[in-house]
């Protein structure tokens, strides 16, 4: 069984303003529906990671078309939801739609409380104004937490750090504060439409929960032979993220990244300064995070009908 080992237990880190104590490292529930990975692994993965002290879950209510939810709630029977901090995502905006796709998370994970419930995919400016519209997502998110059924609420994105600042900013008119934010955090992405550079210290000041993914881009990152996977889990530890979510789709991946925590120690300046030399040039056009500049990560692109419909005052104001 996978494990950080007797001697050098999971670093622990504060998930923002809601001082929860969550693992560093965060297992990603997207690999666990993918299609070479059987059931008895993927129950086997998230079993072996909470056992290890990995106990930020990460999911998605669209993650394989449910199989990674579904998947993950068979994991935390027996017990074991009540040793992790259960965290998912949902794409609708329109209030009615966010709903219904939180009550099927709520479902599919075997629970009747998602501890943090976070909007996905903002990646588009008027995300956030669907998103706070009266009848939009958020409302339903806050019904939902008054009812116990999710406790924290924030928000992930992957195209362009000006859009989480955005989003911030639309949430501060509207008198709401995310209680985290969810970016890519990798030895690229400082070098390119810069998550770390521009939101990174925004959310620090404000003291949300920074959850970092993307850290090796789904093997992308690793192909350009400029890192290997743990110096990459190692920058992404090395920067104020509360956790680093990790996909592992087999005991061998779930092990590394379980070295990777353990052998971690803060990195020097000249480390940090060695990394960014050695990936300066793959990153510069962004090749390796297609995440940024194109739809290829994008679930909304080809599912529309969960961003609602345009409110009728803003149509009638287009010409026939």
């Amino acid at each position: 069984m996978a494990q950080s080992g007797p001697h050098t237990p999971m670093p622990r880190r504060v998930l923002g303003r809601t001082g929860e104590s969550v693992s560093a490292i965060g297992l990603g529930g997207w690999h666990l529906g993918l299609k070479q990975v059987d059931e008895a692994l993927a129950l086997r993965i998230v079993r072996a990671a909470v056992d290890g002290g990995i106990d930020f879950m990460d999911n998605s209510w669209d993650y394989n078309d449910g199989a990674s939810e579904k998947r993950m709630g068979k994991a935390l029977r027996d017990g074991y939801r009540d040793r992790v901090f259960l965290m998912t995502k949902i794409d609708g905006r329109s209030k009615e739609e966010a709903a219904r796709q939180l009550d099927e998370s709520l479902k599919r994970l075997g629970t009747d409380r998602i501890d943090l419930v976070q909007h996905h995919e903002v990646i588009r400016y008027e995300d956030a104004d669907r998103i706070f519209r009266e009848d939009g997502a958020n409302a339903a998110l806050l019904e939902a937490r008054e009812a116990g059924k999710l406790r924290y609420i924030g928000f992930t994105g992957h195209k362009d750090p000006h859009i989480h600042l955005h989003t911030l900013e639309v949430a501060r008119d509207h008198g709401f504060a995310f209680d985290a934010v969810q970016m890519p955090l990798n030895v690229m992405d400082a070098h390119y439409r810069s998550f770390e550079k521009l939101v990174l210290p925004e959310l620090v000041r404000q003291n949300v929960g920074v959850l970092g993914m993307k850290s090796m881009a789904n093997g992308i990152i690793l192909r350009s032979g400029a890192v290997t996977a743990v110096e990459c889990l190692h920058y992404a530890l090395n920067l104020p993220a509360s956790v680093v979510i990790t996909g592992c789709d087999s005991m061998e991946v779930l092990q590394q990244a379980f070295d990777a925590a353990s052998s971690f120690r803060p990195l020097g300046a000249e480390q940090v300064d060695a990394l960014l030399a050695r990936t300066a040039a793959f990153a510069r056009t962004g090749e390796y995070e297609p995440f940024k500049n194109s739809s290829i990560f994008d679930s909304t692109a080809t599912n529309v009908e969960w961003l609602g419909e345009e409110p009728e005052r803003l149509t009638k104001l287009v010409p026939a």
